[in-house]
């Protein structure tokens, strides 16, 4: 045997002979405890629920079944049906009330919605209310002994703070994920019509939609939404929407079963380093008015077109739509005040965000048809130029109104066959007609026409 190999063999044989060390990490280094997640983790993952919803959804038939005489021979029924399954978080805010704030997107169009809780527990949810703009839903469960996820005050967030995303990627319960806070204040993704994003690291992926994500005190700070995937999968990017703006919205909801937006009545546009430079400016953030609708808050305000409004309620405005945010997630009735910069000057003005359906009627005083919505008189501009309309306002998800298919800003056009300008005409054709019949609604340019189901 060579001279070197029996150098090396009582070496060999001493590795041999060792005890195997386990690989984990001591629990001390220095006497210190290594730092953990687990503790904070411990005490609110009880708080976050799986969501799932079953909505039922039509099945295109072959075309020659379209034909009326094929579907009457065979016998054959108007429209087939398929159960469409969802899955997402949501995380509890009130215990006591069994209140769960989840994502509108994740139970959109469901009906029926069940929440699987960490302990087991799997019960159907009541959607209380939704709300598209802004992406959030508010769901309600009948149980006790519930785990609240305790709130914290999103506005102290700032960039390079640690979060922890919980929730259900791909149908995984409790997955929990842990990253920092990658950007504030993201707008112009086109992903809602009120966009004031969280943006982060942490790994999200489609099922953590409605699920919180939480500071290292077990906070909650917003409510993870969507990512940026050109790929499909997690790249880093993903969005969440601030606790502060999703608990305006939440409370609105519960209140009222639906969000009442105000109206001030001014457009917008960001201030862009080209128009700061052409104006003579040194600022380089704000909100520039580009136009003030007659008789409008803005105007009664003082505000005039080309003012810059560099912040309201004292708090700076980085852009219009921050703006946008600020001012349209204000309830009606509320007080504002403005900073505004008018050429080299500058103002302090104050104005109150309108209720755009002070004058409204519950639809329940003019036919049964209509109960869970607000139902009023408007002018607007329609396929026939302007006009006084009736107007649905915010309605109740689950109300006759709704199940007769009316949405919030759906103008009525026919009822029961014959025109409607005023309340006045729609109540009486409802009344003559035994209730709703049919029904001609305007929704986003298009006529739709509505049947009696």
């Amino acid at each position: 045997m060579p001279t070197n190999v029996l150098r090396l063999l009582p070496l060999l044989l001493l590795t041999l002979a060792a005890p195997a060390l386990p690989s984990a990490l001591p629990a001390q280094v220095d006497g210190e405890p290594l730092p953990s997640l687990a503790p904070m983790l411990a005490r609110i993952v009880p708080g976050v629920v799986n969501v799932s919803t079953v909505a039922q959804i039509g099945v295109d038939d072959h075309p020659l079944l379209r034909d009326p005489f094929f579907r009457h021979f065979f016998d054959v029924p108007r429209r087939r049906q398929r159960a469409s399954e969802s899955l997402g978080s949501g995380v509890i805010i009130d215990a006591d009330r069994g209140v769960i704030l989840t994502n509108h997107h994740v139970v959109r169009a469901a009906d029926e919605i069940r929440v699987t809780f960490q302990d087991g527990r799997r019960l159907r949810a009541q959607l209380v209310g939704s709300d598209p703009e802004t992406d959030i839903a508010v769901l309600r469960v009948d149980a006790k002994d519930l785990t609240a996820i305790p709130l914290a005050d999103s506005d102290g967030l700032k960039v390079g703070d640690f979060v922890v995303a919980i929730g259900s990627p791909f149908g995984l319960a409790q997955t929990v994920t842990s990253g920092i806070v990658s950007a504030l204040g993201r707008t112009g993704l086109g992903i809602e019509g009120y966009e004031n994003f969280i943006q982060t690291d942490a790994s999200i992926n489609p099922g953590n939609s409605g699920g919180p994500l939480v500071n290292l005190r077990g906070e909650l700070v917003g409510i993870n939404t969507a990512i940026l995937a050109p790929g499909g999968g997690n790249v880093g990017i993903g969005f969440a929407i601030p606790a502060n703006m999703a608990l305006v919205v939440a409370q609105q909801i519960l209140d009222y079963g639906s969000v009442r937006r105000g109206l001030f009545g001014a457009s917008v546009q960001d201030l862009t380093p080209e128009l700061s430079e052409a104006l003579g400016l040194d600022l380089f953030r704000g909100a520039v008015i580009a136009d003030i609708e007659r008789d409008s808050a803005a105007e009664r305000a003082g505000l005039r077109p080309g003012d810059i409004v560099t912040a309201v309620d004292g708090r700076p405005v980085r852009s219009g739509a921050d703006l946008r945010n600020r001012v349209g997630l204000l309830r009606a009735g509320t007080d504002v005040e403005l900073d505004v910069l008018r050429g080299d000057k500058r103002h302090h003005l104050k104005g109150k965000i309108e209720d755009p359906y002070a004058d409204f009627v519950q639809g329940e005083t003019l036919a049964p048809a209509l109960e869970g919505a607000l139902v009023g008189e408007a002018v607007k501009t329609t396929l026939r130029g302007r006009a006084q309309v009736v107007m649905i306002g915010p309605l109740r998800p689950d109300s006759p109104a709704w199940e007769a298919g009316l949405r919030e800003g759906d103008l009525i056009v026919q009822a029961n066959g014959s025109g409607v300008g005023s309340l006045r005409d729609l109540q009486r054709l409802l009344r003559r007609g035994g209730g709703l019949q049919q029904m001609q609604v305007l929704r986003d340019g298009q006529l739709l026409v509505l049947a009696r189901r």
